[in-house]
């Protein structure tokens, strides 16, 4: 996998906690970016395609760097699959080499944090199952060069046991739904309900902490 010629302005760094931030399945401009920063948001978190290639409406290069440039630290999330969805291990591959090429065709330096979002799981499907999607997902982003992250989502299925102990994630994000605590862990990134700014960009609001480990999300930031 050959790194994209595109550079983005910033450096990848941990984050610091109890910084409020905003994550959106909408386009980004620059002067939306300039609003959040103003009104004391500190980051955005956008969207990477589960196809190879980034589609209509996902995180592009020139909406990073208007997000950069405006102040605001970067994240990315892939897509989830459709509602009733049922993971496997080699559509974890699949999701996961896809989410790596194109935050390098973004030019999403690596070492950053990139996010599986798990939520939306067919009922009855086999907690191993999950596993083992979860598993390759880690594993093709992380030979991507790329740090897997987690967002833990409604109908995931895994208990807060077994997603600790079973996948091999370090970073946790916390949905604004009902979730269990990761055990032995817990979140470094904290969702709440969804709401609109002035801008009619329709956003969820995070927070960012320390985990039980002292651990934090790896970010890109100017």
């Amino acid at each position: 996998m050959k790194n994209n010629s595109r550079k983005l302005p910033g450096t990848v760094q941990k984050a610091t906690p109890n910084l409020k931030g905003f994550d959106t399945d909408t386009v980004v401009s620059a002067s939306q970016a300039n609003y959040f920063k103003r009104i004391g948001y500190s980051f955005c978190i956008r969207y990477l395609s589960l196809a190879n290639g980034q589609q209509s409406g996902d995180l592009s290069f020139n909406e990073a760097n208007d997000i950069l440039k405006e102040g605001l630290a970067l994240s990315a999330v892939q897509h989830v699959d459709s509602a009733g969805w049922t993971p496997t291990k080699s559509l974890g591959t699949i999701y996961g080499k896809n989410a790596a090429s194109n935050a390098i065709s973004v030019g999403l330096p690596l070492g950053m944090n990139l996010w599986c979002d798990l939520e939306g799981i067919a009922t009855g499907t086999l907690s191993q199952n999950v596993i083992d999607y979860c598993n390759a997902w880690y594993s093709a982003v992380q030979k991507g060069g790329y740090i897997p992250g987690i967002y833990v989502g409604a109908n995931s299925i895994l208990s807060g046991s077994q997603l600790y102990e079973d996948l091999e994630f370090q970073h946790y994000w916390k949905s604004s739904s009902s979730v269990p605590a990761i055990s032995n862990r817990g979140y470094q990134l904290v969702q709440s309900l969804e709401n609109k700014n002035s801008d009619n960009l329709r956003i969820d609001t995070d927070t960012t902490q320390n985990d039980e480990l002292g651990d934090s999300m790896v970010w890109l930031m100017i």
